[in-house]
């Protein structure tokens, strides 16, 4: 029987804005720091970040401006060079025929030749936004035009894509409506031609914003964010051609984003928010099958309901270390380093 381990470390309260103290209690926690401060930015709110790894070291990107949904939302990126977080620097507007939508939820994803590509949507709300994408090849430093993904296809819709054994990219994406959500996969090879589109039967769940486990068998697994107080899953048997009807995973969800990865000493790591109502708790889950989780670590814990820490977005470094970033009371964007041969629980 699947199951979710209770948290073990307790009284972690990081609702305080000094980043530069590591939490008390977890010795897996190697560093934390914002992406940048108040007086960087012009600004006021901020949210959806992402993050990837270059030759150099990493970037980040995700939307600002007055509000969500407010025209003046735009795309924002730092890059980490020498331990130091740049100042964001504009990456992309949403400027389309003289008219201002506001930007949502990029995602970064470097491909084989190290280009690093800048997913994004553009539109006056997640109901009928678009698409777009736009290419680096020097790390992050500047961007190519927008180019729109075709077909009314819209590219990973939170996190970030993987690259299957082919070469392919795999994108876990999803479109919502009114009444309806629904999680399904996206293909292009690495030029970012050939794009289809991957249905998958949701079931009687209302799902969105998926994320990619691998397994030792080759089979891939997704979990979703969804409105049913749980998180929801699907399995792949064929390298993502084709994927099992969703089923309820033992891991509570809030209705917000969520993200995970799998490491390289084949566990697979979770960060969200665990629990039915509110963001003001954030934590990481570990499990060996995908199935069976533990819950070793909260990386927020405010007693004021009010409080969020949400959208989180995960990579596994070069070095082994695990780099978190997430939205930090819609204010900030706070970056967390985790070790994860530190992370141990206690059933």
């Amino acid at each position: 029987m699947k199951k979710i381990i209770p948290f073990i470390i307790a009284g972690l309260f990081t609702g305080s804005a000094n980043a530069q103290k590591p939490y008390a209690g977890s010795k897996a926690v190697v560093n934390t720091t914002f992406i940048y401060e108040k007086n960087d930015v012009s600004f006021p709110e901020c949210h959806a970040s992402t993050v990837v790894e270059t030759s150099e070291g990493l970037v980040v990107a995700w939307f600002g401006g007055t509000e969500e949904r407010h025209p003046d939302v735009c795309i924002y990126t730092s890059r980490k060079l020498n331990g130091k977080w740049d100042k964001p620097v504009l990456a992309a507007d949403g400027k389309e025929d003289g008219t201002k939508y506001p930007c949502w939820n990029p995602v970064l994803f470097r491909r084989d030749n190290g280009d690093l590509i800048l997913y994004y949507k553009v539109g006056p709300d997640p109901r009928s936004w678009w698409g777009l994408y736009k290419i680096s090849s020097d790390g992050g430093k500047t961007w190519s035009a927008a180019e729109k993904i075709p077909h009314n296809l819209l590219g990973p819709i939170k996190n970030k894509p993987v690259r299957l054994p082919d070469g392919e990219i795999l994108y876990p994406t999803s479109f919502e409506t009114a009444k309806i959500w629904n999680s399904y996969m996206e293909l292009s090879d690495q030029d970012l031609k050939n794009w289809k589109k991957i249905d998958i039967d949701n079931g009687s769940y209302q799902t969105i914003q998926p994320t990619i486990l691998f397994h030792p068998d080759g089979s891939l697994q997704l979990l979703c964010r969804s409105k049913n107080k749980l998180v929801i899953e699907s399995w792949s048997k064929d390298k993502g051609r084709s994927w099992s009807v969703m089923k309820p995973a033992a891991l509570p969800n809030n209705n917000s984003g969520i993200d995970a990865v799998t490491l390289a000493d084949g566990r697979h790591l979770l960060v969200y928010n665990p629990a039915v109502k509110g963001r003001n708790k954030l934590g990481i889950s570990v499990s060996r099958d995908g199935s069976n989780w533990e819950t070793p670590l909260l990386l927020e814990n405010d007693p004021d309901p009010a409080a969020e820490y949400s959208y989180p977005a995960v990579i596994q470094g070069k070095d082994g270390l695990v780099y978190i970033t997430y939205t930090w009371n819609r204010k900030l964007i706070k970056h967390v380093v985790v070790d994860p041969s530190k992370l141990t629980s206690t059933p």
